[in-house]
């Protein structure tokens, strides 16, 4: 047994027995830190529902596989994405990369949600004290990512975490790792893909709002300031497997198909489908589906359904690696989402 192979079972054997570690997740909805952590970015394998991790490439796999960035032959590429989120939140995210040749691929990646601003209220003044809280919550990734060979390539997420509101934050780390093995079986086109995504310690808030002013019954020395306790929280650590088969009708028309199971530690577990139609590798169109079997009416996903998406690369007209993308999202209970990205290579 080769190498290579050992460290896809060794891949394998790790994903089965998370299964296990991550289960009954959606006992713990809503407790995780670093929400912000799972929310998707980029148009691109958002219109296929992001069911395509076992053959991403480039700027977006950062996201979902950081191993598929050293599979980009470009030298360089940037990218930056918008997204209009739920409740009149926007996520925007920007990212950058260069090969080093053997060495391989390091990427540097922002990722921003804007919550926008909230009114603070106190119960003397439930309407509004006049101040206004700008929270901030952002996400700082160093990647790197290797092809080992022509059909294997591994890659590391280092993100740092920080999330601010008012006199009071939190900051911490996770790591993402990812592999893709293309071509499995030796069967052209059959890619498999593995991810462990947000690993890493609890996160605690802290600041000058955890400080209230009270009376001790048992001292003498009248109202004085005690810290609250605040509870350390833990990350939204997930689980992906995917596979995906790209078929080729002719030289320029093409269809990937592709699927992917997320388990994690957070909330309902998914299934993602996706069917990407390619022409000359210059026009796309994308459809993705995401089933959470565990859901219900009293406790639904409010992301389960149906994607679209479409794209557009120039580099058959200008000569330069651009592409743009989009996605739409459908939303229980709140406004459609709309994901534009703009990826360039160099």
């Amino acid at each position: 047994m080769t190498k290579l192979n050992k460290l896809l079972l060794i891949f394998l054997a790790l994903a089965f027995s998370a299964v296990v570690t991550f289960g009954g997740g959606q006992n713990r909805a809503g407790t995780a830190a670093a929400a912000q952590l799972r929310i998707p970015i980029g148009a691109r394998y958002l219109g296929v529902g992001g069911s395509q991790i076992a053959n991403v490439s480039g700027l977006d796999a950062i996201f979902w596989n950081p191993s598929g960035v050293d599979f980009n032959t470009n030298a360089a590429n940037g990218m930056f994405s918008h997204r209009t989120y739920i409740a009149d939140m926007n996520l925007n995210y920007v990212a950058v990369n260069g090969k080093f040749g053997d060495f391989g691929s390091l990427g540097f990646s922002f990722k921003y949600l804007n919550i926008g601003e909230i009114n603070v209220t106190t119960m003397d003044q439930p309407d509004g004290t006049g101040q206004v809280l700008k929270p901030n919550f952002f996400v700082v990734g160093l990647t790197y990512s290797k092809t080992l060979t022509d059909r294997i390539a591994i890659g590391l997420n280092f993100n740092i975490i920080n999330e601010g509101f008012g006199r009071i934050e939190a900051s911490g780390f996770s790591f993402d790792v990812g592999l893709q093995y293309r071509d499995l079986f030796d069967t052209k086109g059959l890619d498999l893909g593995i991810v462990y995504k947000n690993l890493g310690g609890s996160m605690q808030y802290e600041g000058n709002a955890t400080y209230v002013q009270a009376d001790d019954p048992t001292s003498s020395r009248g109202p004085t300031f005690y810290q609250i306790s605040v509870a350390e929280n833990p990350l939204p650590s997930e689980l992906s497997i995917g596979l995906s088969y790209k078929a080729h009708f002719d030289e320029v028309n093409a269809i990937t198909l592709s699927s992917a199971y997320f388990n994690n530690n957070y909330t309902f577990d998914d299934y993602k489908f996706g069917l990407e139609y390619s022409y000359n590798d210059m026009f796309f169109l994308r459809g993705g589906y995401l089933f959470s079997p565990q859901s219900t009416t009293e406790t639904p996903n409010i992301f389960q359904n149906y994607t679209l998406g479409a794209g557009f690369n120039f580099k058959e007209i200008t000569g330069l690696d651009l592409s743009v993308d989009y996605a739409f999202i459908p939303v229980d209970y709140f406004d459609s989402n709309h994901v534009f990205s703009l990826n360039v290579g160099f």
